[in-house]
């Protein structure tokens, strides 16, 4: 392997961008500010997919596809959303290349100029609203609800893999409702499955929240979001799910007949998460020897790797092996068993150190005499030798897996609780901030000009207005004015 990490601790980005190259996830493409996902990357993203397709569908989601290019005029139409990505937009003018007279190579055929130019997808609000004009008739077509998995453009000039990157892979949902209490109670299920998919399968902790009027999606009534913290103390946002309103609906006049007889607007719910999920996973749990993967998103769930000289001890071990690996893939385990002669023991544990795989299995001649193997865990980098009479292999490994995902997302918890503070001074506030970072819980005067002072004067938003705070009467820390209640402040992603 070549030389360590960077350290978290020295250069907390720099850990991150050549730990993200390192472990095989991702790099920067020929296209400036894209990435390209590698196999290791991408499969991860794969679990992660097939989880959040498979609790989708279990509450009556059903996947389509719409266009990546978006007519000019569709962004029109919903003022507030327009403003909210006109700076980031990649726009189709033409149709058409053609050679250069003078033979320098193609050139765009200025006679292909477009009627109207094309967006490239920021997001599909627009497009799939259109659509739904011509599917929504009467109360009988409702609720529609419909997701894609897609990919998206927001033009970004600062990039980072996974975090932010000018096109991105994402899920996003769209649904239609008869009534506004509907629309609100799809929004807040949506936010519960996020958390419940962060929490149950990244192992990351999150706040529930409402988004102030400032932070909110452009085009929404209201945002509901899951924010994270990472390791460097900095918030991340992992989901947004949003109640439209009619914004939409009256913006592409989409109407229903309603069960009384009368015509009305529907009321609507967009919701999404992306590969920034990635970044997440990789920022809350990895360490300085590489990645640290729970379980169940791991590739690989565990590795086999054999110690041994000469031929004659690699045939038995792997005799063992095989039968190891074929009790562990019945139970549902994914396991892999590294047999290559090209790369010594030690390199392969520190590859899959870096690789983060959740359980290493170590089997030399030894072991074999004593029907014995190693067991080393990624999450706590410790050892034990394992007896395998006395337990079905199976049984352990499947413990120990369970016992690994709980404990990283332990460790987060633990994190997020011991940086999280309770301010009531605008002194206290920068203090903690500049020395500590984390959730800063502070009174706000709940106006959008206090919160934006706040972000001019110390780089940190309101993260949410989290749903199970305590209404308390409070001043505000910059202003003094009367508060109703704490929110999370913190510097971000």
């Amino acid at each position: 392997m070549s030389k360590g990490l960077p350290k978290r601790s020295e250069d907390y980005s720099l850990w991150y961008n050549e730990l993200v190259k390192r472990a095989d996830l991702a790099e920067n493409s020929a296209v400036r500010g894209c990435m390209v996902i590698k196999p290791y990357g991408y499969s991860i993203w794969e679990k992660m997919q097939a989880e959040l397709d498979r609790m989708f569908k279990e509450t009556g989601h059903t996947n389509a596809y719409f266009p990546l290019f978006i007519p000019k005029s569709f962004l029109s139409k919903e003022a507030s959303h327009v403003e909210g990505f006109a700076k980031e937009c990649a726009v189709v003018t033409h149709y058409r290349l053609k050679n250069a007279e003078d033979g320098s190579g193609v050139i765009v055929d200025p006679d292909a100029k477009l009627e109207e130019e094309l967006i490239v997808r920021p997001t599909s609000e627009t497009v799939i609203w259109s659509t739904y004009k011509n599917w929504i008739q009467s109360y009988r077509d409702l609720p529609l609800l419909v997701n894609q998995w897609a990919n998206v453009v927001r033009w970004e000039m600062r990039t980072r893999l996974f975090l932010r990157t000018a096109e991105f892979l994402w899920q996003e949902g769209h649904t239609a409702h008869a009534t506004k209490e509907e629309a609100m109670e799809e929004t807040i299920q949506m936010m519960n499955i996020y958390a419940q998919f962060a929490e149950d399968f990244m192992a990351l902790p999150v706040v529930k929240g409402k988004k102030s009027e400032n932070e909110r999606f452009a085009g929404a009534d209201e945002t509901f979001c899951i924010e994270a913290l990472m390791q460097d103390g900095k918030a991340l946002q992992a989901g947004t799910s949003h109640f439209l309103g009619q914004n939409f609906a009256k913006a592409f006049d989409v109407k229903f007949a309603s069960k009384e007889g009368g015509l009305e607007y529907v009321w609507g719910t967009s919701w999404g998460v992306s590969t920034r999920l990635m970044g997440a996973l990789i920022m809350a749990h990895s360490d300085d020897n590489g990645l640290v993967l729970p379980p169940k998103l791991a590739p690989i769930q565990v590795v086999i790797v054999p110690i041994y000289r000469g031929e004659a001890e690699l045939e038995a071990i792997s005799a063992k092996a095989n039968e190891i690996m074929a009790s562990l893939r019945k139970a549902g385990v994914s396991v892999k068993y590294d047999n290559r002669d090209t790369y010594k023991p030690g390199w392969k544990f520190a590859e899959y150190e870096l690789k983060g795989v959740p359980l290493r299995i170590g089997i030399g001649p030894r072991d074999l005499e004593n029907g014995t193997i190693e067991l080393a865990r990624r999450d706590t980098l410790t050892k034990e030798t394992f007896d395998l009479n006395s337990q079905p292999i199976e049984e352990k490994i499947l413990g120990l897996l369970s016992e690994i995902q709980a404990s990283i997302y332990n460790k987060a918890f633990k994190f997020r609780q011991e940086k999280t503070t309770e301010v009531n001074s605008w002194e206290e506030f920068k203090s903690v901030l500049n020395n500590k970072a984390g959730f800063v819980s502070a009174h706000w005067d709940g106006t959008s000009e206090t919160e934006e002072r706040i972000k001019e004067l110390t780089k940190a938003t309101i993260r949410c207005i989290p749903l199970d705070r305590k209404e308390e009467e409070g001043v505000c820390i910059l202003t003094g004015k009367p508060s109703s209640g704490r929110v999370l402040f913190a510097k971000a992603y």
